[in-house]
């Protein structure tokens, strides 16, 4: 038998465990262990049942996804849940840990499963850009109904072991030894009258959406309305109705079919990307497992605005107590309101409990001085984004601070080396730049200052992971990564305009792109009045921008900006003010105007994004290609069937992005479309920026 996969007997019970750590993947050896375990239960006549379970931390993470777009090897997966599937004998899955996409398509094809009250159940692959793969998505309809079934496979979410059983994936949930159960309820199914029947043998939990699939339907629209150009969750949508009109070994090869289609398609490519390249931005030079990260057990929140609410909340949402300080009473009473109605929403949406609520709100304490946090193991500040008022912020959080204590700066732009500079400990200065709202967004850009301890940085990503965010490590420039490539984004979007585009133009390329939302309606949602701040302190002018701001107009919350919102913020209309407007400012200019396409658009608001993000590469402001792709996706909402934005040129293509930059250069002298060298080198080469990173002449 192979080696991952063990094989005992317990009086008439066999125990099959995978033993392929760290996840229990179904690779190969894996496969093939688990098939010859069953033939051997099957032909030994002192076996009456079977259980399979995992050793380890857990029962199985699914397939092997390293093993994706390489030639298959049998047995396949399917082959696995077909021979648990037609034993004459019994078969329990007893579940610890997580059971995900194959892992839990397996125990499925098992006559019995149970699991331990702290297990997760899940199919995943959505995220994958994949639909499971494996006879989830005619199994589990068949066991809880399609619906419910929908409800687990669309969003791909974890569901734990007391819903599990709720719902009926879960026949049984364990007491203190899940073997011991597992072994016991297995005898019982072989002990029955009848042997239980096989999912795929079961049809009355289809019946109702048969004789009127409109509700199935319905609720198939309300999963998907988000789906934003993503192909998976409609062909999960697809593979789940096949159940209900599909003879199921026929449904099963489709089920396939359209599983490998997925697989060998561009947005799956970019999913899978994802999810490697967020487990490598994990991994730092210079900071290994033998740096321990510091312990953090009380936090405090310099600011009771925005962000500092928001990251306050972060932080209590993630078990941490948190102190936040503020000028005066009366900004933390505006700050708590805020928190509580944010808590009371996610209440009355069921996204959590009331006892929940309260006990998050209960990690809360506010406070006007600095020395009720003195002892805090770590401070982030987030008040006003000012070289200045920082300063002064961490010259006294110097001063009160206890030895070992991190601190932090929410900065957006600024330089944390110069902040850091303000204390005589450098090494425990760091940036964390949260995004707003910091209660919601999963992106944490961890900023290394030249100083900053190797420690404090792997405290920083801990902390990232327990509070439920992405971190990314990044150097200090200004704007860091994110908000350097969303300025080089932007600097033809005026351009634009006074050439010829609407608004509505420049933001229908980029939704047609798959954003959710273009840049000018994003700037009124997150009002105009900011970025005109800024310029004016600066010294810098926007004649489209300012006119704006100077009419009054910051967006929604004055009902115009780039837009008119007449009849609420939700409802964005095109204002021929603003066309007049930016007609005139033409004229004043002397530029005369003319249709601009969409593909124009792109090239001259993406590509210098792109191309800055190879200047960031090369001057080692982020580590790798990937870092950056996973920023754009969890911080400014970049398509995730693209991949991000490096992931995604090197699809479209580095050569023709060199050529296109090199055009745009040549026409307008702007110096965000001059090729960064890294990108001439790998266009050059026909290799990926990572392999021109690393001086190769193939592609990695």
């Amino acid at each position: 038998m192979a080696g991952d996969v063990t094989y005992s007997v317990d009086g008439a019970v066999a125990v099959v465990t995978i033993n392929n750590p760290p996840v229990n993947a179904f690779g190969f050896d894996v496969r093939h262990g688990v098939i010859e375990a069953m033939n051997r239960a099957e032909a030994d006549p002192d076996v009456t049942c079977v259980v399979l379970t995992g050793g380890g931390r857990t029962f199985s993470g699914g397939a092997d996804i390293t093993e994706f777009g390489k030639t298959p090897r049998e047995p396949s997966l399917p082959d696995v849940n077909t021979r648990c599937e037609t034993m004459s004998k019994p078969v329990v899955a007893a579940i610890h840990g997580f059971a995900f996409g194959g892992g839990l398509e397996v125990s499925l094809s098992c006559h019995g499963r149970i699991a331990t009250a702290d297990a997760k159940l899940a199919l995943p692959e959505v995220k994958l850009g994949l639909i499971p793969g494996a006879g989830g998505t005619q199994r589990l309809p068949r066991l809880i109904g399609p619906e419910a079934a929908l409800d687990v496979i669309v969003p791909g979410n974890p569901v734990g072991a007391r819903k599990a059983l709720e719902v009926g994936i879960l026949d049984r949930v364990a007491g203190e030894d899940l073997l011991a159960d597992a072994k016991a309820f297995a005898l019982e199914l072989a002990a029955a009258d009848e042997k239980p029947s096989a999912l795929r043998d079961r049809e009355d939990k289809l019946e109702a959406a048969r004789r009127d699939p409109s509700a199935l339907d319905a609720h198939a629209a309300t999963l998907t309305k988000k789906a934003r150009g993503l192909e998976a969750p409609l062909a999960c949508v697809r593979a789940v109705r096949m159940a209900l009109d599909t003879p199921f070994d026929e449904a099963l090869a489709k089920e396939r079919e359209i599983f490998i289609e997925l697989m060998n398609g561009d947005q799956s490519k970019a999913q899978r990307h994802l999810f490697f390249a967020e487990r490598e931005a994990n991994k730092i030079p210079g900071i290994d497992r033998d740096v321990r990260p510091r312990k953090v057990s009380k936090a405090a929140v310099i600011g009771a605005g925005t962000m500092g609410g928001g990251i306050a909340m972060a932080l209590a949402n993630g078990g941490v107590p948190v102190t936040i300080l503020e000028m005066n009473q009366e900004a933390i009473d505006r700050g708590m309101a805020v928190i509580q109605r944010n808590y009371d929403t996610s209440v009355k949406r069921g996204s959590i409990s009331a006892e929940e609520r309260d006990k998050r709100l209960g990690r809360l304490s506010t406070t006007t001085s600095y020395d009720d946090i003195a002892d805090a193991d770590l401070v982030i500040e987030a008040v006003f984004e000012e070289m200045s008022v920082k300063k002064v912020v961490f010259g006294k959080l110097d001063e009160v601070m206890k030895p070992g204590a991190i601190l932090a700066s929410n900065t957006s732009y600024l330089d944390v080396d110069a902040i850091a500079q303000m204390t005589k400990r450098p090494a425990d200065v760091l940036g964390m730049h949260f995004f707003s709202p910091a209660n919601v967004m999963k992106l944490l850009e961890i900023v290394r200052g030249k100083e900053t301890a190797p420690d404090v940085i792997a405290t920083a990503l801990a902390l990232g992971k327990q509070i439920g965010k992405v971190p990314v490590v990044v150097g200090v420039c200004h704007g860091f990564v994110g908000n350097r490539m969303l300025s080089s984004r932007s600097a033809e979007n005026e351009s634009l305009l006074l050439e010829g585009a609407s608004p509505a133009d420049v933001d229908k390329a980029f939704l047609d792109f798959g954003f959710s939302m273009g840049p000018f309606a994003m700037g009124d949602l997150a009002g105009l009045d900011i970025g005109w701040r800024t310029r004016k302190s600066l010294g810098q002018t926007a004649a489209i921008g300012d006119a704006l701001c100077e009419a009054g107009r910051f967006g929604q919350k004055t009902g115009k900006g780039f837009y008119s919102y007449e009849d609420g913020p939700r409802d964005a209309k095109p204002d021929p003010w603003v066309d007049a407007l930016i007609a005139e400012k033409a004229g004043e200019l002397g530029v005369n105007r003319r249709s601009i396409s969409a593909d124009e658009i792109v090239e001259r608001t993406i590509y210098p994004m792109i191309n800055e993000g190879a200047r960031i590469l090369e001057e080692g402001i982020a580590l790798r290609p990937s870092d950056i792709d996973i920023v754009w996706i969890n911080g400014y909402a970049f398509p995730i069937g693209k991949g991000g934005p490096m992931f995604w040129a090197e699809q479209a293509g580095l050569e023709h992005i060199v050529e296109r930059l090199e055009f745009w250069h040549g026409k307008t002298g702007n110096p965000v479309f001059e090729p960064a060298a890294l990108l001439r080198k790998a266009a050059k080469e026909g290799s990926s920026l990572a392999s021109a990173m690393a001086g190769k002449d193939d592609v990695a």
